[in-house]
């Protein structure tokens, strides 16, 4: 595995989940794969890592040209773990997913799928995330694989810049649209939880609401997009710092501040 790219793909959905599978076996002739994927879902795990306990991975199937291992940590000890200890060198490129479920929006700030492409791009690898926008069983992931794999080879041949990773989610319908090119809507969740009694008549909460946007909206976000029959892909960065209030922020503060 030394003379063609080398492509890690994880997910937060777990090695056993179709939406991987589908996506290593569309992107097999692009490079040697290694599949490096949580042995259970992860989702909404962001970028949390495992540090109270070891960690242990094993190899469940190897061929020429594509290994799979199954780990017992989030997706960012995945793509940790794989790319100091045991892939032997440095990917070409990083592909987390497919997602089942959409991670557009805010979603992207709890995303497990979306963790493992942001821990990507910190070392320095060229890292997507796809996410297929329904969570229903007989959810159709071909056409997240055919733009999943376009976005895939545009970067194998010309790369991101540092700093940079790109977030793709695709609808669930039988032809997509395209791609479009677009901005993180701004929106947050509401009435995010259920309250149920569980058996002794205590109140417990299942995590559920559903997304709104703010408005007015910009007319190139993601979700409208989405509602277009579009595909989105959204450039995100690693920096989150606000350059425009750090100098009106600096402006503020005394220097003995």
């Amino acid at each position: 595995m030394k003379n063609r790219p080398l492509i890690l793909i994880t997910n937060d959905d777990g090695v056993n989940a179709r939406g991987i599978n589908e996506l290593a076996a569309c992107l097999r002739d692009l490079g040697d794969i290694v599949v490096f994927a949580p042995d259970g879902p992860r989702s909404g795990m962001s970028g949390a890592i495992t540090s109270l306990i070891p960690l242990s991975c094993s190899l469940l199937e190897e061929e020429a040209g594509r290994r799979v291992y199954s780990c017992t940590g989030t997706p960012v000890d995945c793509v940790k773990l794989a790319v100091n200890d045991i892939i032997g060198r440095k990917p070409d490129l990083l592909v987390s997913g497919i997602n089942h479920g959409g991670n557009m929006s805010v979603c992207v700030h709890y995303s497990g799928t979306l963790g493992a492409a942001v821990e990507g791009c910190i070392l320095g690898i060229p890292s997507l995330g796809i996410s297929l926008v329904d969570y229903t069983d007989g959810s159709g992931f071909g056409e997240s694989c055919r733009l999943g794999r376009q976005v895939a080879l545009c970067m194998l041949e010309e790369g991101l810049p540092e700093g940079i990773y790109l977030n793709l989610n695709v609808p669930n319908l039988p032809q997509v649209k395209g791609i479009r090119v677009c901005r993180q809507a701004e929106g947050r969740f509401i009435n995010e939880y259920m309250r149920m009694e569980n058996p002794a008549g205590m109140p417990v909460y299942w995590l559920t609401g559903s997304l709104y946007n703010r408005q007015p909206s910009h007319p190139d976000n993601d979700t409208q997009a989405l509602d277009a029959g579009y595909a989105s892909l959204v450039p995100c960065k690693t920096d989150v710092t606000d350059y425009e209030y750090m100098e009106r922020l600096n402006a503020r503060m005394r220097p003995d501040f």
